[in-house]
């Protein structure tokens, strides 16, 4: 019987390798580069090769192995099938019998924000859950839906997609995604810049926000020494958080809402920001949930892969 596990969050520019037992304590980790050249040929293969290195010099066996856990930037179906990964440059392969044949050791795979709310779970914000959502703020909104202790994955893997719910109509400016409207062009780092500026372009008041570039931080910033206009900013960005999570909420009902990325450095001040809004757009059935920020930061990927195959 094995006693460890490997999880492997791949990322467009790193990829960290954390070996866990099966309690969840961290007995290793490291980084490799992503070599993202050539289609990204050499990532899977650089992966194995370095776990098997690593298992030499730690004198490990195979039979010492539970499993190779692996979190990848696009959708990845039940059956460990990613259909693109776009900042890998890879086309649709099976990433699981990949890995499988590269090292002879079992592996599961999944998508890495659906993983990093698994590893949130498990060992971070939303420990003692079986019935979560994390939600990642960052340039974009990822984001990860538990049910029943179980990731919602979906037929295609596209499960969790929750950056991309249309919020409003008549929006000008084109998502990522190829979509007018959704969650994350008004909730995200980027969405709270856009918001701000639309604020400030409805008023003349004056505003240290005018006139020059600024970021999410800035704003909160300002909002928090006084500033009016930046105050209206992010009480009109809690309201398109909040009303994102109360569908989210009224959808699939979770016990706790895990919040994660840059934008939560804004800390107890977010939480209080969303809670109107949220209260008045839930259905009131699914509304007595909790709110938390993510504790495992970028480890939670790693977390959240060894847990897909010890779980």
């Amino acid at each position: 019987m094995g006693k460890y596990a490997y999880g492997v969050d791949i990322g467009g520019t790193s990829v960290k390798i954390g070996m866990f037992d099966r309690e969840g304590g961290k007995e290793d980790f490291w980084e490799l580069r992503t070599r993202t050249e050539d289609h990204g040929v050499n990532i899977l293969p650089d992966v194995a090769a370095s776990i098997e290195k690593r298992m030499e010099e730690k004198e490990l066996k195979k039979s010492d192995i539970i499993g190779i856990g692996i979190g990848v930037p696009g959708p990845v179906d039940s059956k460990g099938t990613v259909l693109q990964a776009v900042n890998l440059g890879w086309g649709a392969f099976n990433v699981k019998a990949t890995v499988e044949d590269l090292t002879g050791i079992r592996c599961e795979a999944g998508n890495d924000a659906n993983v990093a709310a698994l590893g949130e779970m498990w060992k971070g914000g939303g420990r003692g859950f079986d019935d979560m959502v994390l939600v990642t703020l960052g340039t974009g909104i990822g984001g990860g839906i538990i049910s029943g202790g179980r990731l919602l994955v979906g037929a295609s893997g596209a499960g969790g997609e929750i950056g991309h719910m249309h919020l409003e109509d008549d929006e000008p400016v084109q998502c990522n995604c190829g979509c007018f409207g959704c969650f994350e062009e008004y909730a995200s780092a980027t969405g709270a810049v856009r918001v701000a500026t639309r604020v400030l372009e409805a008023t003349e008041q004056e505003s240290v926000l005018r006139g020059r570039e600024f970021t999410c931080k800035d704003i909160f910033d300002a909002a928090a020494g006084g500033d009016a206009v930046a105050q209206q900013a992010v009480e009109k960005y809690g309201y398109y958080l909040g009303k994102g999570l109360a569908i989210i909420a009224s959808v699939v009902n979770p016990e706790i809402f895990v919040l994660g990325g840059g934008v939560t450095k804004a800390g107890d001040t977010l939480l209080q920001l969303l809670k109107p809004s949220f209260e008045k757009y839930v259905f009131p059935g699914a509304g007595d949930c909790k709110f938390a920020l993510a504790t495992l930061g970028n480890d939670a990927g790693m977390y959240g892969a060894a847990r897909l195959v010890l779980q």
